[in-house]
């Protein structure tokens, strides 16, 4: 999670990594996952068929099913799909049988927010999904949006990659812009995503909890609208300062409009399916073992949960959440 602080028009935003840590690993102060988050399902929406659904760990990811996506891939296989891992380079061999794919906060490899894919792997993807595959892409703030920027481009997708504020939807009380609440009345959109197969799946209230904001091609439909009055921190600057084992990455921010931007959208390309996100704790439950709060589909308030299973349906096109 963010602490920002502000001059200006400017922010600086600080950020502890580890010493001695490859790149800059964002990482340490988040919260763990909380397994303690109850990811049973009722009604099983996978019975005759069951997705094989492969999640990356080959680039980098500071995500894993082992680890902070613990719940997510918990919560998925409890509706019928098949989940599994996929390490190292991703190739037609890799795509071989994979009926949706998740690609969550990857990294470039010498520095963390140049491009995680090489050409020769966007392509496959790109292929692979123009010919009847489902992606699920979720890039978080700088500098995981920079990252993933490039794949996101193959769809028409763009990332802004800084930290996105939208203080008109903020949740009250939480003392965070970026932790942004969004309803029917501020920004969530109709789509079979939202809407479930039922009237016991619709989704009302879904909440995310520090991202960037996105923008995508006119056949996408979105997900989770930003506000008029949404703002970028993009970074352009930064410095670090050393104290014993840690060190503190301060970044000094520009202001951009997010106006006309988003956190999520989803679309047919092709003969497949894709759902890019620009937060990622929005899909999985953590918590602050030191102060026990939760941030993700176990946070109170929201239906995030239920947003998940709906995505995952859409994507692996369970009866009756084709949107048909």
């Amino acid at each position: 999670m963010r602490t920002p602080w502000r001059t200006g028009a400017a922010a600086a935003i600080p950020v502890v990594i580890a010493a001695g840590a490859i790149g800059a690993w964002f990482v340490l102060k988040e919260p763990g996952a909380d397994l303690k988050f109850d990811t049973s399902v009722k009604a099983q929406a996978f019975v005759a068929k069951h997705p094989r659904v492969v999640f990356d760990h080959g680039h980098r990811n500071v995500h894993s099913i082992s680890g902070r996506y613990e719940p997510f891939a918990n919560l998925v296989r409890a509706d019928g799909c098949r989940i599994e891992s996929s390490s190292g380079t991703i190739d037609e061999g890799r795509l071989k049988g994979v009926d949706v794919l998740v690609i969550v906060n990857a990294t470039g490899e010498v520095k963390r927010e140049e491009s995680a894919f090489s050409a020769a792997e966007i392509g496959q993807i790109e292929k692979w999904v123009r010919d009847g595959g489902s992606l699920l892409l979720v890039a978080d703030h700088h500098p995981y949006g920079p990252a993933a920027a490039p794949l996101a481009k193959a769809f028409g997708v763009t990332m802004y990659g800084g930290w996105c504020d939208d203080e008109a939807n903020a949740r009250k009380g939480s003392g965070d812009t970026g932790q942004i609440v969004f309803t029917r009345e501020t920004g969530l959109m109709e789509h079979p995503i939202t809407r479930g197969k039922s009237a016991s799946d619709r989704v009302s209230t879904v909440e995310t909890f520090t991202g960037q904001s996105l923008s995508g091609p006119a056949e996408a439909s979105v997900l989770l609208a930003l506000s008029g009055t949404a703002m970028d921190r993009v970074p352009v600057g930064s410095k670090s300062e050393t104290k014993g084992s840690s060190t503190t990455t301060t970044f000094e921010t520009r202001d951009e409009s997010a106006a006309g931007h988003c956190q999520g959208l989803a679309m047919e390309y092709g003969k497949g399916r894709v759902v890019v996100l620009g937060e990622a704790a929005m899909l999985t439950a953590q918590v602050d073992a030191k102060t026990g709060t939760k941030f993700g589909m176990n946070a109170a308030g929201n239906e995030n949960r239920q947003f998940v299973l709906n995505l995952v349906r859409w994507l692996g096109r369970a009866a009756g959440n084709d949107g048909a």
